[in-house]
Order: C-alpha cells, then sequence, then structure tokens
C-alpha cells in the first residue's frame, strides 16, 4: 500500500467506541482503552506542567506524515497558543515534548517504534513511562532521518525521584505514579 493509500484507508476508519487507532510507519494500530492507573499518571504529569506557559493536549493526534505516520500520544505539550487554532492534526515542529505511558500491549511501540518515530519527526523530548517496572525515560536531542532516528540524550529516574524536564523548566515529581503488578510469563518485551 503506498503512503498516500495508507493514510487515507487511516483516515477513513471508523474506530469502535472504547478503541482507539493510530498509523505507525504505514501500520495501522488499534489498541484497547487504557487502564486507570495509566489515565491517573497522565493526569499527574499535566498537572505537574504549568498551564500558563504550556498547553497539555490529550486524545490529539501528530502529524507526522513524512512517516506515513499519525500518531496519538498520551500527552502532547506545546507553548501556550502554539498550532494551529484548529483541525485534528498537530505539527510536530509546534510540539515540545510527548509523553506515552506503557501498556502491556504498547511496550514494544512505546520503547522501539514510536522513539525512532518521534525522533525522525525532530520531536525535541519525548518522555515514557513505565507503570511495570516503575521506571520514567526521558529522551532528548533528536538526530537521524527516517527509522534510523533516535534521541541522543537519554535520562531515567525510578518512581519516587525527581526529574528534570528542562525543555519545559520544570522537575517532574513521580512519588504519586502507581505501578501495575505483571506476572513473570505476562512481562511485555522491549
Amino acid at each position: 500500500m503506498t503512503d498516500s493509500r495508507a493514510i487515507e484507508v487511516f483516515e477513513g476508519l471508523d474506530v469502535p467506541e472504547g478503541f482507539k487507532a493510530e498509523l505507525l510507519w504505514g501500520e495501522i494500530v488499534m489498541m484497547a482503552g487504557p487502564d486507570l492507573v495509566h489515565n491517573r499518571i497522565v493526569q499527574a504529569v499535566a498537572d505537574q506542567i504549568p498551564r500558563k506557559r504550556w498547553d497539555r493536549l490529550q486524545t490529539q493526534d501528530v502529524a507526522l506524515l513524512a512517516q506515513t505516520s499519525e500518531p496519538q500520544p498520551d500527552l502532547v505539550v506545546l507553548p501556550r497558543d502554539a498550532g494551529p487554532a484548529s483541525g485534528r492534526l498537530m505539527p510536530p515542529e509546534e510540539i515540545t515534548l510527548l509523553l506515552e505511558v506503557v501498556s502491556k500491549t504498547s511496550k514494544h511501540r512505546d520503547y522501539v517504534t514510536k522513539r525512532t518515530l518521534y525522533a525522525a519527526g525532530g520531536v525535541p523530548g519525548y518522555l515514557i513511562i513505565d507503570p511495570f517496572t516503575g521506571e520514567c525515560v526521558l529522551l532528548t536531542e533528536p538526530a537521524g532521518k527516517g527509522e534510523e532516528a533516535d534521541y541522543r540524550v537519554e535520562r531515567r529516574a525510578r518512581f519516587g525521584e525527581s526529574l528534570p524536564l528542562d525543555l519545559l523548566g520544570v522537575k517532574l515529581e513521580t512519588e504519586e505514579f502507581q505501578t501495575l503488578p505483571v506476572k513473570q510469563s505476562e512481562k511485555p518485551e522491549q
């Protein structure tokens, strides 16, 4: 399927209630709605980002069309009043930070697929919060093109530790982040 055809099919999808769909490197991915722990983590992060300086958008699609992708990160952070006045897609050049909270079925997508995708799109910061490992990973300084793109700088913090989000001028406090239990046989692979 051509890139333009993949985008056309994706944009014409009728996604069932309770699910979300993303287009990632030309592949349509559907997933069930998030866990309550997931939603609370997203809210806790959004609450720590000053609203006077930053827009904190949930369920916002991002236009990474050069990568045949329209992901929907858990949180999109951009300077207040930046970006288009309306529309479904946020251009990556307007974005300062994207957040993904790992779910049981999204670990590989969040740690690998979206890492290269967001770096290829030039997104300055990508924050992964993993309630299964109790860890946050902040990726900055994107470099490279296509599926070879990556972030040059990686900073980690365990739940309970502070994580400086220098791009936003805040220190993320993680002590209220909850973890999710996982059986050894169910551990999602990276």
